[in-house]
């Protein structure tokens, strides 16, 4: 039977609070990550707003 690793409450905490935080160290990444959201967004109103005009048109713009 293996042993068992039995570390201290504090020990487990330590370990958990000095997680890294991904987003700083990779500020590039996270700039490009933006720079794309933002440019899908555009896209995807331009997308909706077209469709609009079609819509409004095919119905004699009421």
């Amino acid at each position: 039977m293996p042993t068992l690793s039995l570390m201290t409450r504090d020990e487990a905490v330590h370990r958990l609070a000095k997680r890294n935080n991904w987003a700083a160290e990779n500020a590039g990444v996270m700039l490009v990550f933006c720079i794309l959201f933002v440019i899908a967004v555009g896209l995807i109103i331009l997308a909706v707003y077209r469709w609009n005009l079609r819509r409004k048109a095919a119905r004699g713009g009421h």
